[in-house]
């Protein structure tokens, strides 16, 4: 790492003489072209043009080159690895809380170990594992289901004891620590050096590098990327990268039509000393102290140290010419916090020299997971930034999966937590960016149990009805910048006890949701389910019901009415969206999703939908108050409140009518309920919310009619074996995969997308299937709960993971949901995943490295439940979308 930060010491100078290192404003471009002469010429076309030489940029052109795409152009404005890629502290670990930023962070580091003798460049890649400590039993807990998951990825792993905390690391203070998690293989680079032999490579595979290089903006025509404006003139390309760091929000807003790309920068310290009077080894761990909020590496003999502090400074929120990257000062008043914890931990480094205060900015997103991916707006626009300080570890992996998705059309992992996509217009607002950075940085070390939600940027989108159900006890979470109620707390219940409940152990929420979860199955539920994402789409002719039949599975050509429950796939079968879709008449449809569906599945149909004028298609999610009366009496309040007749005979399940409520005309009734009860979902325009609301609680109070929360109906859909898209089900997931054939109409009469997969599944067998598991000898008061991501263990051996559980009030277990595969002992190869594979199976389910016994199912248990219904009923009953 020596290389790096002899450089980093002398960018003192160097920034002093070069003031223009950055993307420039239009008024200094023309001194920095003058002042600069450019031997070379830009192209004046190429198949892709990437923005940005930090190790993101380099990374994707690495990748690409490897792919076998070699008319790649990188711009930099300024040198390569110069800017947030030349301050990062180069630590590689692969200790993270999400499956795929730990598969990118494996990738990186097997990548960087060899990148060396692939290139020549030194990149300082030395293997000192790490050790990451505990100061409280939470904090241990979290390190445990890290150390399980990493353990099953075949990443050596161990919670340690203090004790070998010192053997490891002699300067560590260990009188408050009650564990520790080692991972032996993480490493240290020189995050410069390595952007620099990624580089080198992808040079030598015929990507073309142009430094000094502004790109203005990006020009997009009829919704594709057609080419760039630069300060050194126009490069038409098919392809677009935005790797601008920190500036990508800026330049995805500098063309006509902007790209969304919700981050901000925070000043971000670490300080670095002359080396120890006994240098320290270059082969000493890193420290991470979540709970000190700091890390420590070893650094040439001394150690470098910097940390996430609780009060952080947000950078640049009006725009990059407020402020130039040289301007940032040390404030040793600032980083006193994270120094004060760095001296307690290391007590001997009290009369150690400092060298240097770093202050460098790094980018950070509003849910702590780095962006990826296509625009909705721009096909070929392509992004990748905001790493929120995890440049290096993730940069190798996430630089190789966008370059798939730009080869192949998809990556080779779900990378939905990372899709730009999961984000909306309504992100990118500076104020709200600017506010929740400012909660997002300290939550980087901030212990993050099972169901925290963000403070800040909250009451964005919210039900007509958010003020009346607040006043009755609602406990707030967010959903793509939706308010949805967790449950309600009763009166006279202490609230702020209830707030400040996080465990990983059984919460205090239990009895609450117990109680409506119990009012669902015996009387009648209301739960405002207006967040769903809602779109209609209709047609002059037969072009909705003809483009529709090609985008779904199921068959949509159904008597007018009728509600079908069907998946939008993609080319391999996998789920881009889980849907319930109403005919309203022959040339129109309503369409409900997922409420984080709101801008991939618009993109999608956009992408798919023929370019015809008389199909029209309509986001009509805001026109619409969603209701959802569950139980066996919602039948009564509805029939009531209408004055015509509910029952299975004359609304059968999976109908949809409109009809009057109370005073208000044109209410979409659906008889479904997305949990497996019995009940309705109402659609209200909104300017008639809060009286049918009103209604029905006045007509229910006979009925024992309670407010319900989404904590109930996740309870409710969990024991039914539903899976919901984004946990459960993903692009990698086919309807065959998950016990839903009979929702596919491979007879159909006419070929839909996903189609040729699903057929040599049906003939070949599947390689994973969804099952259902009862743990067994599980103490809901006194064990660990599972939450989701558990490892699935059968006869001893992992076989998959949980993707989602809930304590079951009907059957007074934990209930997990997740695929088991079927890998072959010897080779490791996979599989067919035969019924007889699951049912003859002894399971185990791990909770923080606690394994407790499990029962597989591959069907529920209906016939536990109070309520026994018709088997199609059951079958079809709607599944659940959160």
């Amino acid at each position: 790492a020596a290389g790096m930060f002899l450089r980093l010491l002398s960018d003192i100078q160097w920034r002093a003489a070069h003031p223009k290192w950055r993307r420039m404003t239009s008024s200094q471009r023309s001194t920095s072209t003058t002042a600069e002469p450019h031997p070379v010429s830009l192209p004046a076309q190429a198949q892709v043009v990437i923005c940005g030489g930090g190790i993101t940029g380099t990374s994707v052109a690495y990748h690409l080159s490897k792919m076998g795409w070699k008319d790649i152009v990188l711009l930099e404005q300024g040198r390569l690895a110069a800017g947030t890629t030349r301050f990062c502290a180069g630590i590689v670990s692969t200790a993270r809380p999400v499956s795929i930023e730990r598969k990118m962070a494996h990738y990186s580091n097997k990548l960087y170990q060899q990148l060396e003798q692939e290139t020549g460049v030194q990149t300082g890649y030395t293997k000192t594992g790490s050790i990451s400590l505990a100061q409280t039993q939470d904090r241990l807990i979290s390190l445990k289901r890290i150390a399980s998951s990493l353990n099953v990825m075949g990443i050596p792993c161990e919670i340690i004891s203090p004790k070998k905390v010192v053997q490891l690391h002699p300067l560590i203070n260990i009188h408050d620590l009650v564990g520790a998690m080692y991972v032996p293989e993480d490493a240290l680079v020189s995050s410069a050096n390595v952007s620099l032999a990624l580089a080198t490579a992808a040079s030598r595979n015929g990507v073309q590098i142009h430094e000094r290089t502004s790109v203005s903006h990006v020009t997009v025509q009829k919704g594709r990327v057609t080419g760039v404006e630069t300060d050194r003139g126009r490069i038409q390309c098919e392809y677009f990268v935005n790797c601008a760091g920190q500036w990508a929000y800026e330049l995805g807003h500098s063309g006509e039509e902007p790209v969304h790309i919700p981050l901000h920068a925070c000043e971000h310290f670490y300080l670095l000393t002359h080396p120890l009077k006994e240098p320290l080894s270059s082969s000493l761990p890193t420290v991470v102290d979540p709970d000190g909020r700091i890390y420590i590496r070893n650094w040439q003999g001394g150690i470098l140290s910097g940390g996430f502090e609780k009060n952080p400074k947000p950078l640049f929120t009006e725009g990059r010419n407020q402020l130039e990257i040289q301007n940032l000062q040390e404030d040793w008043d600032h980083f006193g916090p994270l120094l004060s914890a760095l001296l307690r931990r290391m007590p001997g480094l009290e009369a150690l020299q400092i060298m240097q205060l770093v202050n460098c900015p790094e980018s950070f997103t509003p849910d702590m997971r780095c962006i990826m991916g296509e625009s909705p707006t721009a096909r070929g626009y392509f992004v990748l930034a905001g790493m929120n300080s995890a440049g290096i570890s993730y940069g190798g992996g996430a630089g190789k999966y966008l370059a798939e998705w730009m080869v192949n059309g998809y990556p080779s992992e779900n990378v939905w937590p990372l899709d730009l996509k999961r984000f909306g217009t309504l992100q990118s607002s500076r104020t709200f960016l600017r506010h929740r950075v400012m909660e997002v940085m300290p939550l980087m070390c901030d212990l993050k149990v099972p169901r925290w939600d963000f403070q800040t940027g909250r009451q964005l989108r919210t039900s007509p009805l958010y003020d009346r159900l607040d006043a009755q006890g609602a406990r707030w979470m967010e959903k793509h910048g939706f308010e949805r109620v967790k449950y309600f707390v009763p009166p006279g219940k202490d609230l702020l006890d209830l707030d400040h409940s996080k465990t990983f152990y059984k919460p205090d929420w239990f009895d609450i949701v117990g109680s409506e979860v119990k009012c669902c199955k015996e009387a009648v539920c209301v739960i405002d389910m207006s967040s769903f994402t809602k779109f209609e789409i209709s047609s002059t002719g037969d072009q909705a019901l003809e483009s529709l039949q090609y985008l779904f599975s199921n068959d949509l050509d159904v008597p007018v009415g009728h509600v079908v429950h069907t998946g939008m796939l993609n080319e391999k079968g996998g789920y881009e969206n889980d849907c319930s879709i109403a005919r309203l008449s022959k040339r129109s449809f309503f369409m409900i999703s997922p409420t984080d569906q709101q801008v991939h599945c618009w993109a999608w149909l956009k992408n798919h939908l023929p370019d015809d004028s008389n199909l029209i298609m309509e986001d009509v999610t805001w026109k619409y108050t969603a209701l959802n009366l569950i139980g066996p009496r919602a039948v009564d309040v509805l029939s009531e409140l209408s004055y015509a007749p509910m029952t299975a005979e004359h609304f059968p399940s999976l109908f949809c009518k409109e009809m009057s409520v109370g005073y208000a005309n044109g209410i979409r009734v659906m008889s479904i309920t997305h949990t497996g009860e019995p009940g309705f979902v109402l659609y209200i325009p909104i300017e008639y919310a809060l009286h049918v609301y009103n209604e029905v609680m006045n007509m229910g109070q006979k009925y024992g009619i309670r407010n319900a929360g989404y904590y109930a109906l996740r309870s409710l859909r969990i024991e039914k074996f539903f899976a919901f898209w984004g946990q459960d089900l993903d692009a990698f997931t086919t309807p065959m995969e998950c016990g839903r054939e009979f929702q596919v109409k491979l007879e159909k009469g006419m070929q839909f997308l996903g189609q040729e997969a699903l057929l040599e599944q049906k003939q070949n067998g599947v390689y994973k299937r969804f099952t259902m598991f009862i743990l067994e000898d599980h103490d809901t008061d006194m064990d660990l709960w599972p939450w989701w991501g558990e490892p699935i263990f059968r006869n001893g051996r992992y076989v998959g993971k949980t993707t989602s559980s809930a304590y079951s009030y009907t059957l007074e277990r934990h209930v997990c949901l997740g695929f088991v595969h079927h890998f072959d002992e010897k080779t490791g190869e996979e599989l067919v995943v035969t019924t007889d594979f699951i049912n003859q199976g002894e399971y185990e389910i791990d909770i923080a490295g606690q394994r407790f016994q499990a029962k597989a199912k591959l069907y529920p248990f209906s016939s536990l439940f109070t309520q026994r219904r018709r088997k199609d009923e059951v079958e079809l009953s709607g599944y659940q979308r959160e």
